[in-house]
């Protein structure tokens, strides 16, 4: 028998060589291993061999059988390799130059961003940046918005279930509930709360509100707000910088002018409209572009700052919309599509 076992193992491994398919392969695997196959007949026999040497040809069966097995799963990965290889068709050069050739270009609110900063940059304004996930403290409280105000609502914003994650947040205070932030506003409470004054920041970030998607409305967003705390700052301040931001973004011809409004940080509180119908696609005489107003004392108290020395202004509008007047585009789903023939454009 032992003849018989050394005869088979050379007939499978002759036969597995050349095996491509999986088919074949379980076919051949059951013509050796099966309820029919040729080692369960040689294993059948162990009946008729007389008791002094069945441990030793025992020990031989099983001997054959883990080499079997190894020329199965041997032959089962070439086949897996093969069936993998065909999928994924013909071998890739790494060395060869790409096949379309074209350069990489900015996303247009990346380039809206940049330019934004670059501007208030020459005017002494430094970037800061904060996390998205955000505490009621920073989002709201600081910025004098009280329980109860409608932006807080589950209705109008993000809240996590479970606040336990996002324990590297500082300032955690108990009971308090963690939220994807609704303005980068939050960065400014982070800044004060870190600095002393003078204070001129931009912070531009990505923001999320519960809203319907269409063409001018989008659940996650982005923005840029500015905040410059100092002596003596006054609303004038505040236009003069707003009429050089957008005359130095769209042109000189771009004007602006302030409408009141009521924002719970700022006091008092303008709305902020753009006249640029020489842009195109700009058919509108007055556009809405931000909101913007002095820095409520109330805010200065909440970091510490003693209202009575300082003023300062606040502003912020999206960076969607800006990019929209600047590029003629219409709806801002564009955005957020990934459709290189939109992408492309902007190189």
């Amino acid at each position: 028998m032992q003849d018989q076992l050394s005869a088979l193992l050379n007939k499978a491994r002759a036969e597995f060589a050349a095996l491509r398919a999986r088919p074949e392969f379980e076919a051949a695997k059951a013509r050796f291993v099966g309820p029919n196959g040729e080692l369960t007949a040689l294993m059948k026999q162990m009946g008729a061999v007389p008791k002094d040497q069945r441990p030793a040809l025992g020990r031989s069966i099983n001997e054959a059988k883990a080499q079997l097995q190894a020329l199965f799963d041997l032959t089962l990965r070439a086949i897996e390799d093969a069936e993998i290889g065909a999928q994924l068709g013909p071998p890739v050069d790494p060395s060869l130059p790409p096949p379309d050739g074209g350069p990489g270009t900015y996303h247009p609110l990346t380039l809206v961003r940049e330019e934004m900063c670059r501007i208030l940059r020459k005017v002494g304004f430094t970037v800061a940046d904060g996390p998205e996930v955000e505490t009621e403290f920073y989002c709201f409280d600081a910025l004098n918005t009280p329980l109860g105000h409608p932006s807080r609502e589950f209705t109008d914003t993000f809240y996590f279930p479970d606040t336990t994650r996002f324990n590297n947040v500082s300032r955690r205070v108990e009971g308090e509930k963690y939220l994807l932030r609704t303005h980068t506003s939050s960065v400014q409470i982070r800044t004060m709360l870190q600095q002393a004054p003078p204070v001129r920041i931009v912070s531009p970030g990505r923001t999320f509100r519960r809203d319907t998607t269409d063409a001018t409305h989008s659940a996650n967003f982005h923005q840029l707000e500015c905040l410059y705390v100092d002596r003596n700052v006054t609303v004038r301040d505040l236009k003069a910088l707003l009429d050089y931001i957008f005359a130095s973004l769209l042109g000189p011809e771009t004007k602006t002018r302030f409408r009141p409004h009521y924002f719970g940080y700022t006091e008092p509180s303008f709305e902020v409209d753009l006249s640029a119908k020489h842009l195109p696609k700009v058919n509108k005489e007055w556009i809405e572009i931000g909101g913007c107003g002095m820095v409520d004392p109330s805010v200065y108290e909440a970091v510490g700052y003693e209202p009575n020395a300082w003023t300062g202004y606040a502003f912020g509008m999206g960076l969607e919309r800006l990019a929209m007047m600047l590029y003629g585009i219409d709806d801002i789903r564009y955005f957020y599509q990934n459709d290189l023939r939109f992408l492309t454009q902007f190189s």
